[in-house]
């Protein structure tokens, strides 16, 4: 059975962990074991019953009022407040659960409630890349285990997958030739495969490569298609001077090409004064540039 810290807690709650001793020693909302050095650790129901009080208490719900709720009191509420679509904390506190649960239907439940609401994209920019952004802190605080973090990206991976399947490309006068990709060394799919979403949706025709491309092979890709715009993704990989060359040679690589960078590695890129490179360091200018193609 996985066990939880008080920072865990913290870091999947948002309650601070002083907080979170006070409630424990006012309330007994909590009965944590102790370790052979009397270090409290918790359980998955003590998380699940913390993510339930999280959500709860910024519902305007006072904790001496959770405490004296029975289990299903407290489930009939959750119930209530995650059934609103619209309530896109509700609905990250759920995705949260389903992660920590490792709960495929209800991951299942929450994004297809969201699409049918507001349509895949919207469901992308206000919920998944949000709460993305919220598992990579526990990742890098150890909140989350790596079976976890693979789980949920798996599935929001499935989704893309279904999603770029599923739209069908008009081309028009306007439609353009687009190279994805990611580099040699990087296996972070998720943003990669959003973009090739994005530039389907614009109808461009779009030339996935995916990722872990060899950056010695995309000369026969400039030969054989000549793309009007290339889309690479860096979320990790070389730093300082070698990631700049590494940019400077895919530059080169497409001279005729309108290049965009995105990517947790694009921010520490300095600007390359030529006409054809733009960084993309965030996910409103990612949008605004497939929009712009």
């Amino acid at each position: 059975m996985q066990t939880y810290s008080i920072r865990d807690l913290e870091q999947l709650s948002g309650i601070k962990a002083h907080t979170l001793r006070i409630w424990e020693q006012r309330y007994s909302v909590l009965s944590p074991e102790r370790s052979a050095t009397n270090i409290r650790y918790y359980n998955g129901e003590d998380l699940k019953r913390v993510l339930n009080i999280s959500l709860l208490n910024s519902k305007g719900y006072r904790i001496s009022a959770i405490a004296k709720m029975d289990s299903g009191e407290i489930a009939t509420l959750i119930k209530s407040i995650t059934d609103d679509n619209s309530n896109l904390e509700a609905q990250q506190h759920e995705l949260i659960r389903a992660m920590v649960e490792l709960d495929e239907q209800l991951f299942d439940k929450v994004i297809s409630s969201q699409n049918l609401v507001h349509g895949f994209k919207a469901t992308m920019i206000n919920l998944v890349y949000p709460f993305l952004k919220k598992i990579g802190v526990m990742w890098l605080t150890g909140s989350i285990t790596p079976c976890q973090e693979h789980f949920v990206s798996n599935l929001i991976r499935q989704k893309l997958i279904v999603a770029i399947d599923g739209q069908v490309v008009k081309l028009n006068d306007s439609s353009k030739k687009v190279v994805v990709f990611a580099p040699e060394g990087d296996y972070h799919e998720l943003g990669l495969l959003f973009t090739h979403y994005l530039l389907k949706l614009s109808n461009h025709l779009v030339i996935y490569l995916g990722a872990n491309t060899p950056i010695a092979g995309l000369n026969e890709v400039v030969k054989m298609h000549n793309p009007s715009h290339v889309f690479c993704k860096m979320s990790t990989g070389k730093s300082g001077k070698k990631n700049e060359k590494y940019v400077r040679d895919m530059v080169d690589t497409f001279k005729n090409s309108k290049v965009f960078i995105a990517g947790h590695e694009a921010r520490g890129i300095k600007q390359i004064l030529t006409p054809n490179f733009t960084p993309i360091r965030s996910l409103a200018a990612l949008m605004e540039a497939t929009s712009s193609v």
